[in-house]
């Protein structure tokens, strides 16, 4: 196994998704752009592809950019679906930032003549929750 597919296939998100204190009061915003997200299809097995459009505010709290790609990559072999993988994606770094505003926008290439993209926003989760 080479380094790199051994970090993956051992990623803890406990110990491995590094973040660090955010240095500044001021609000700003963070966006990254993960274009090679991939998963299994849990029904076909499927490779499924996307991209991952994360922006946030941080408050105490920013993610350390290896530790994301990481993450983002430690998908690859799991069977999940698009909506649950948004949805994981979206609530581990929810609660590991604790950020400000934090939105999350998985768009999936299309299979099957079928598009899907899955958004998930803090101000229209709060307000409706």
């Amino acid at each position: 196994m080479r380094y790199g597919e051994k970090e993956i296939a051992e990623f803890d998100i406990e110990k491995d998704l590094e973040i660090w204190p955010n240095k500044f009061e001021r609000d700003y915003v963070i966006k990254i752009t993960l274009p090679e997200f991939s998963c299994l299809c849990p029904r076909s097995g499927y490779p499924d592809f996307a991209t991952i459009y994360l922006e946030y505010t941080p408050d105490k709290w920013v993610v350390e950019l290896k530790a994301i790609k990481l993450y983002i990559n430690s998908f690859r072999d799991k069977h999940i679906s698009h909506e649950e993988s948004a949805n994981v994606i979206y609530e581990t770094l929810q609660n590991k930032l604790k950020p400000k505003y934090m939105k999350i926008i998985a768009d999936f290439n299309p299979r099957g003549n079928v598009h899907t993209v899955i958004e998930i926003d803090s101000e229209k989760v709060e307000k409706k929750g």
